[in-house]
């Protein structure tokens, strides 16, 4: 019987497996992004409700702009990569919230959210192409499906979505929220970082796809640090330190540079 519940499993395991598209790199994917699209909906038009939206100034302008201009041009080659099915699951919006938190998000169907706090550091268009970039990764990667469903694993097992939310849809919320880098839970920062540095890296392609000069990421990099104060250590961190990121982008600038002088 455990021979058989094991080869199941298995077969379950790899039944529910995906690849991140350039990257190739497999992932666990028990949910669909169609499954999550309705706790998308809800908690990113909450966020709307709640935070003070400034898209209509200069630099909430430069954010939809550079949104629009990398998620098409990334749209454009994942087409011509084969990956139509993933692309009818985008549907891109861009905003600027008021905030002096340094950070930016991305929820899965492209809802990305900027706070006015990264503006600075940004300081131009290349430089919240690195940002938007980093961001658009994390939706093409479908990042945030394959870190919830690592979560609804480890709480409920190889549950459908639909079953866990019915068991108890708050934890199915909480784990949808830290899936998007909204709240935190050590067990889970391990695919955070993970996550991070493979959007960097995705990241820095999607930017040189759509015209902007990869070689401003390790120099944006470089001012991020000089902001960072007292962070915590790496390995309590959802965010790998700066120095390891410049070193990642720099060793993947050759093949973004490619792009970019198309």
């Amino acid at each position: 019987m455990k021979k058989i519940l094991l080869i199941f499993l298995v077969g379950l395991m790899a039944y529910a497996c995906a690849k991140v598209p350039l990257t190739g790199r497999s992932q666990l994917a028990v949910v669909s992004n169609e499954e999550i699209m309705p706790l998308v909906e809800t908690e990113y038009q909450k966020f709307k409700a709640e935070a003070k939206l400034v898209t209509n100034t200069a630099d909430g302008q430069r954010v939809v702009k550079v949104g629009k201009r990398i998620s098409q041009a990334v749209e454009k080659f994942l087409i011509q990569e084969g990956y139509d099915d993933l692309v009818k699951t985008f549907n891109w919006e861009f905003n600027l919230a008021e905030s002096k938190e340094v950070n930016a998000w991305c929820m899965p169907g492209g809802k990305v959210a900027f706070y006015t706090g990264i503006m600075p550091v940004c300081q131009d268009e290349n430089g919240v192409a690195v940002v938007m970039g980093h961001e658009v990764a994390h939706a093409v990667a479908s990042h945030a499906r394959e870190r919830m469903s690592n979560g609804l694993a480890a709480n409920f097992g190889l549950s459908f979505l639909s079953a866990a939310m019915g068991q108890n849809p708050t934890l199915v919320q909480q784990i949808f929220l830290q899936s998007v880098g909204i709240g935190s839970q050590l067990e889970m920062l391990r695919f955070s970082r993970k996550h991070e540095l493979e959007a960097d890296e995705l990241g820095l392609i999607f930017m040189a796809m759509a015209g902007y000069d990869p070689r401003t990421a390790p120099v944006f990099w470089e001012r991020m640090a000089k902001v960072g104060g007292e962070a915590p250590p790496e390995f309590l961190s959802t965010h790998p330190g700066p120095d390891r990121r410049i070193e990642r982008l720099n060793a993947n600038m050759a093949k973004a540079l490619e792009y970019y002088n198309k």
